[in-house]
């Protein structure tokens, strides 16, 4: 059994097939965490959202040629929705479900075990607090990020990655569209599986403070971006924490999709703004009062939650 103290009997059965393998318990957390994290990111970046955007395509142009593919600036160009909704329906595909079906592996209360459970409004709104007051730490963690020495085939990848979102900014595809597919399905998939799947099996191996710390340096690294990898990794620790301390996914997907939701706004208006770009808004300095406010904001959500919501849990 799994302690739980959220769950309504303060326990979940471990009675899936992957709990009676002859492994022990703390190696097989670790091992089903990490693996489950990197299958997921191979399924997602190099088979499926690909094998979409060629099926797209093809359809798109009444079969598929080598013309029809082009080069990467090509591709962005011409096939700007293609490439989105095929992210999108990767991230649904290869991280959502697959984290779905590995936690049936580990219990029949697959669903609690995931943390798909609902929460006290009050601790929603608290986690959305505090997610304000994390933009301008965020903000200016990325700019001591921006410091550090990266090698130039690095910042080749991420200069296409920025390009992509700015065309996608750029094109006619509509405000709402980007928001649910930069937005609200990266919120609900990555979480389900960063926060759910992979956070639980490493709280399981390595205690509390070690699947928090994990899920959240994992989270940095696994987006790629080197530039923001300090920025992802607090947010990361975040959203870890929360899922925790309110036992629910619930916090953490809604403060994912409002910090993804206001940099798409954000990037949106810049947009139509003529002495501004991306570029400029993801440089842009933050100043030091905006940062300790932030701080401050943050410490006292974080310090609240941790002695409210042990009281809600009880009644």
């Amino acid at each position: 059994m799994l302690l739980d103290p959220w769950s309504r009997r303060g326990r979940l059965p471990l009675n899936g097939p992957l709990e009676r393998a002859s492994v022990d318990p703390t190696t097989l957390s670790f091992l089903t965490g990490l693996l489950g994290l990197a299958a997921a990111f191979i399924l997602f970046q190099f088979v499926l959202t690909p094998v979409v955007l060629v099926f797209q395509i093809a359809m798109a142009e009444g079969g598929l040629s080598v013309e029809a593919l082009g080069s990467p600036e090509q591709l962005m160009a011409t096939y700007t929705r293609e490439l989105v909704l095929s992210n999108s329906i990767g991230q649904v595909m290869g991280l959502a479900i697959p984290a779905l079906l590995a936690a049936r592996l580990h219990s029949s209360e697959w669903v609690e075990y995931l943390r798909l459970r609902g929460v006290d409004g009050r601790l929603l709104i608290l986690a959305l607090v505090g997610v304000a007051g994390l933009q301008p730490v965020t903000q200016w963690l990325a700019e001591i990020n921006r410091q550090l020495p990266l090698p130039e085939t690095l910042r080749l990848v991420e200069q296409s990655q920025l390009e992509l979102i700015q065309r996608v900014l750029e094109s006619e595809l509509g405000l709402a569209f980007n928001l649910v597919m930069l937005a609200l399905v990266p919120g609900l998939c990555e979480e389900i599986l960063f926060r759910g799947y992979a956070q639980r099996q490493f709280e399981r191996g390595a205690g509390v403070i070690g699947g928090i710390v994990l899920s959240g340096l994992l989270f940095g690294l696994y987006h790629l971006r080197l530039s923001q990898v300090l920025p992802l990794v607090m947010l990361g620790l975040y959203m870890a924490y929360l899922a925790w301390r309110t036992g629910s996914l619930i916090p953490a997907i809604a403060v994912h999709m409002a910090h993804n939701g206001l940099a798409v706004i954000s990037a949106w208006y810049v947009q139509g703004q003529p002495n501004y770009d991306l570029q400029t808004l993801e440089q842009a300095s933050m100043p030091w009062y905006a940062v300790l406010l932030g701080f401050v904001i943050v410490g006292g959500v974080l310090y609240i939650m941790h002695t409210l919501a042990p009281r809600l849990r009880e009644t």
